[in-house]
């Protein structure tokens, strides 16, 4: 495969890292940002970066999957299988992957203080917004809501997961803890809460009136994005917490 235009060749304004820093990175596509990762010299004859970049997109879409939900788990030696991409281009993207899924990461020395469902969905973020699975977790708060403990209680299909209120009650009574958020992830990317999704959330806040242990939300994560069930429903006004 030849691409003889190289990243030098377009206009200034159009070439991956001067946009980058004009624009902001959240303005580049996917194929720009990889290309700034495995920019390298470039000969005529040979993929551009931005060429080699979108050829490594169009594989990883055979995966009949978003590219960038294989690229977040993919091991180097699959992507050395691409045409042009060597041990160290590999290397290069992993470890871009990973520094990126670290930023998101819960450092558990943290008194973290959980207010709002985006900082339950930040403490949460590297366990379950990415995952191929649902995952169904629990985190557990102290009476100013800061964070005790986070633990994943069940992980199930790709399609749904099964949790009990006891087993869910039981683990925030064994941490001590007095407030208690619930969260489970849907690997479709679809953030409407399901009937099911709901008629737990109803056993919960009642468990949770008769236990004196309020639950501050039922938040559901995927594809980048975060969605709080009690904003979106008068689920806390028919069963007061506090």
């Amino acid at each position: 495969m030849t691409y003889s235009l190289r990243i030098a060749d377009l206009p200034v304004s159009e070439r991956p890292r001067e946009r980058l820093m004009v624009t902001g990175a959240k303005n580049l596509s996917e194929a720009e940002l990889i290309a700034i990762l495995i920019s390298t010299g470039q000969t005529r004859g040979k993929l551009s970066a931005i060429g080699l970049a979108q050829c490594i997109l169009q594989e990883l879409s055979k995966y009949k999957r978003s590219p960038l939900d294989v690229l977040r788990d993919i091991h180097p030696c699959e992507l050395m299988k691409i045409p042009g991409i060597g041990p160290a281009k590999a290397a290069t993207i992993i470890a871009a992957v990973e520094l990126g899924k670290r930023t998101f990461q819960f450092r558990p020395n943290e008194r973290v203080v959980v207010d709002s469902p985006a900082a339950g969905a930040a403490v949460l973020s590297n366990d379950l917004m990415w995952q191929n699975q649902e995952h169904f977790a629990v985190l557990m708060l102290d009476v100013k809501n800061r964070l005790i403990a986070t633990k994943i209680l069940t992980i199930g299909t790709t399609t749904e997961t099964l949790i009990h209120p006891r087993e869910i009650f039981r683990e925030t009574v064994r941490q001590g803890a007095t407030k208690l958020i619930i969260a489970h992830n849907h690997p479709s990317g679809n953030l409407e809460p399901s009937p099911e999704d709901i008629y737990l959330t109803e056993q919960l806040l009642q468990g949770s009136q008769f236990l004196d242990i309020p639950l501050l939300d039922h938040l559901i994560l995927g594809n980048g994005d975060h969605q709080s069930i009690r904003q979106g429903t008068d689920l806390w006004d028919r069963f007061p917490q506090e």
